[in-house]
């Protein structure tokens, strides 16, 4: 509701920024007065405000009147607009119509006018065109009658552009040959070519008989004139003139080198290379001018040459092969390589592939040496030497290699066969001198170098597969290269495993020799420092054997052909030196372990139950040290080239000694407590010294691989804890057992009863304990056998360890 008592103000709409409130589309009555009339005394000034309003409605009802009253002509002025719009269209549709009449009018008086001018430009074509052609055929027809008379007259030199240019004219005919006469200026043509082809092949066979001398003088001007006439000619013209004067110029050398002849044979192959060196130079001196020098004529004769020479050479070698020895395949073999570098040198090889019948010879591989690289070992100085020989070689890129030489292929097993029989004295040889000469002596330069026959024989084997190489990369470097894979066998069996100490006993086995040994208190047969030392040369030899032919392999795959390379295959002899290296380790880990046996087997015999009390390492330990210090510093000094092999004995020696040791230690029975503290320090002290097996008496302390160590620490740590559970009081039971699957984590009862017998425990008393140990064993995981988890396994099964001990109880009582 409106407040009565509120005052006049000034109506709002007075302000001329005043927006009019009416106008809003939330506009609300209420709040509209109460703008009005805010307070009790804008109602004074309401008949002011009402009579304003009142004003404002009749204003506006004005306007609407107005606005009402203009709408009731607009339909009338839109009829008008819309006729006048119509009768605007149809007048410019009749002004557009007019301008397409003329438009067409002007197009007609257009072609009339170009009708005309077309008509003279076709004419004008039509007549240059005849014009041309009748010059052309005018040319023609004077160029047919002057070939021919030129023809009659043998006047090659004006043939020679005329005819060019009679070709060059009558090819603007071809699509007149329908015309009578043109056709049969072109049969003239075609029939004066011919006489031409004819008279200057009769004119050459005049000149150049086949029988009798050849001529320098006379006709020889005309002839040149003729070679540029013949290059115009058919193309077999020019092939039948090369081809005459060629045969006709090498008849001599037919007559000369027959089969039949002694010249002919291998002995006197330089008279042939002399014979066409001094007939080349005769050619450029008489006939050089009167060839067109694009004709290479030189070269097609010393190619021709070469073709007769290799079917020649093959023909009297395949009847006389018997004949062939090494000395003389390989002369001629070196002469014919010599004239093809010649040839290489004088001419570019561009008539190899021209003509019929003549093939151009495969490109060999690049001739390589399979050791190029310098392969430098203990004999270095020698083996890179002899690398730098081959290159004074022929050229790779000879275009001419194996165009006369490829008939010596089907005759190198003469040379093979020569080879093989060298290699074989060569091993042969090395076997007696080694024989002779007997093991390198210990403390000189040679004690475990490379033997010096490994570097004869390779070095040997380089400067035949070079010569090898020089002649085939196909079959011959297949069969020579088996040759030399069975001298690397040879020489791996006879010289370096053939040499090899014998081992006075088996490995690991029992004789009566050992247990009389044993009895005595005498120690193993060992190696002695010769021994060791060519043990030890031996093992280098074959290190340097295995990687110099892997390099071998290599080479040889890229110089054969390729569709040989996996018939090169040295596998089998590398492994045959492998095999020489694991059986030199292996002598040498024997011998040191042998010589180790005797003080474990003293270990096994003391009184371990009487010890009173603790003191140094015991006797066994040092004679095990004392082996270990004569031997290993020996061997690490002779493998000082190949210090990786000398890593695989240590190791070696390691996964064999402490095994054994540790077998041992079950042999020892009823170990007391001071026994098995005593047992303890000497483990200790037997740790320490494999610890440092790889670098003991040796100036230079160098840290031990980390894999050595490794299987080091795992097994005597395992040998301590052995130790330690002895040493354990078994009261009460279940804390012993507990105890030991603790500290071996092994679930094999016999290795629980071998500490029981240790311990000195009666069976009544082992019986529980073992019923107790597989009670308190620890369930093993889903796909696993539950076996033992020994970290070293026994040398032999314990039923053959068994067997052993009572043979060897029976042996002693009876002795």
């Amino acid at each position: 509701s409106v407040n009565p008592h509120l005052g006049c103000i000034p109506p709002p709409w007075s302000d001329p920024i005043y927006q009019d409130p009416l106008d809003r589309a939330d506009f609300n009555a209420v709040e509209y007065i109460n703008t009005l009339f805010p307070t009790e005394q804008s109602l004074a000034n309401i008949d002011d405000v009402v009579n304003k309003i009142r004003l404002k409605i009749r204003c506006l009802d004005d306007n609407i009147r107005t606005v009402v009253r203009g709408q009731t002509n607009v339909g009338q002025d839109g009829r008008q607009a819309l006729e006048e719009a119509q009768v605007a269209i149809g007048q410019l549709f009749g002004k557009i119509k007019d301008i397409k009449d003329k438009a067409e009018k002007s197009e007609q008086m257009v072609k009339e006018i170009t009708r005309d001018i077309k008509q003279l430009d076709h004419a004008k074509r039509h007549l240059t065109t005849s014009i041309t052609t009748l010059n052309h055929l005018h040319m023609l027809a004077g160029g047919v009658d002057s070939l021919e008379a030129m023809t009659r007259k043998r006047q090659y030199g004006e043939v020679a552009n005329l005819l060019q240019g009679v070709v060059n004219v009558l090819e603007h005919f071809h699509k007149y040959m329908g015309i009578p006469q043109i056709r049969q200026l072109s049969e003239r043509v075609k029939v004066a070519q011919s006489e031409l082809g004819t008279q200057i092949l009769a004119d050459f066979e005049e000149a150049f008989p086949a029988q009798g001398s050849k001529r320098a003088g006379g006709p020889s001007n005309v002839l040149r004139d003729a070679c540029l006439v013949a290059n115009v000619l058919d193309p077999r013209i020019k092939q039948e003139i090369i081809k005459k004067f060629i045969r006709q110029h090498l008849s001599e050398y037919m007559v000369l080198f027959q089969e039949n002849q002694d010249v002919a044979w291998l002995d006197k192959i330089d008279r042939r290379y002399a014979w066409i060196k001094r007939q080349l130079v005769d050619y450029e001196e008489k006939y050089g001018r009167m060839f067109p020098e694009e004709w290479c004529m030189t070269e097609r004769i010393a190619v021709e040459f070469c073709h007769i020479t290799r079917t020649e050479l093959a023909k009297v070698m395949r009847t006389r092969a018997k004949e062939i020895e090494v000395k003389l395949l390989l002369f001629a073999i070196q002469r014919t390589t010599n004239f093809e570098g010649l040839l290489a040198k004088r001419f570019s090889g561009c008539t190899l592939t021209d003509g019929p019948g003549v093939k151009k010879p495969e490109t060999p591989l690049e001739s390589t040496n399979p050791f190029l690289e310098d392969e430098i070992g203990e004999d270095g100085s020698e083996m890179e030497e002899d690398l730098d020989r081959p290159k004074k070689h022929k050229a790779p890129d000879n275009p001419f290699h194996g165009i006369i030489s490829k008939c010596f292929e089907s005759h190198l097993y003469v040379y093979i066969e020569s080879q093989d029989k060298n290699l074989g004295e060569m091993i042969d040889r090395f076997v007696s001198d080694f024989r002779a000469q007997g093991p390198p002596k210990a403390g000189t330069e040679d004690g475990g170098a490379v033997l010096p026959s490994c570097a004869d024989l390779f070095v040997y084997y380089k400067k035949c597969m070079v010569q090898c190489s020089q002649l085939s990369t196909g079959e011959p470097m297949i069969a020579f290269t088996t040759i030399f894979q069975k001298y690397l066998r040879e020489y791996a069996w006879k010289i370096l495993s053939g040499n090899l100490p014998k081992t006075s006993s088996n490995s690991g086995g029992l004789t009566i020799k050992s247990l009389l040994q044993e009895k005595e208190g005498s120690e193993a047969a060992k190696f002695t420092v010769e021994e060791l030392c060519l043990i030890c040369s031996i093992l280098s030899t074959a290190e340097y054997c295995l990687a110099t032919t892997q390099q071998l392999e290599e080479k040889l795959k890229e110089k054969v052909d390729k569709n040989l390379v996996e018939r090169i295959n040295l596998t089998g002899e590398m492994d045959t030196f492998s095999n020489v290296i694991s059986n030199s380790i292996q002598l040498l880990v024997q011998d040191l372990d042998a010589a180790c046996d005797p003080a474990l087997t003293a270990m096994s015999k003391m009184p371990w139950q009487s010890v009173e009390h603790v003191g140094d390492q015991s006797p066994y330990v040092t004679s095990v040290i004392m082996h270990i210090k004569q031997n290993v510093p020996i061997i690490r000094d002779n493998l000082a080239s190949t210090r990786k092999y000398f890593t695989q004995f240590c190791i070696k020696f390691t996964n064999s000694f402490i095994p054994k040791f540790i077998n041992h230690l079950f042999r020892c029975k009823t170990i007391s407590m001071v026994g098995a503290e005593q047992l303890l320090l000497d483990t200790h002290s037997l740790k320490t010294v494999l610890l440092d097996l790889p670098s003991i008496g040796s100036q230079v302390v160098r840290k031990a691989p980390a894999s050595y160590t490794k299987i080091v620490v795992k097994g005597m740590t395992r040998a301590e804890m052995i130790l330690k559970v002895v040493m354990a009081p078994h009261e009460p039971s279940v804390v012993f057992v507990d105890n030991y699957i603790k500290l071996l984590a092994d679930g094999n009862p016999e290795t629980f009863q071998k500490t029981l017998d240790m311990k000195g425990l009666k069976r009544s008393e082992q019986s529980s304990m073992l019923e107790l140990f597989r009670q308190r064993l620890p369930t093993p995981p889903s796909g696993t056998d539950g076996g033992p988890s020994l970290s070293f396994s026994t040398p032999t099964p314990e039923q053959e360890n068994s067997r052993i001990r009572k043979l060897e109880k029976l042996i002693k009582k009876r002795l």
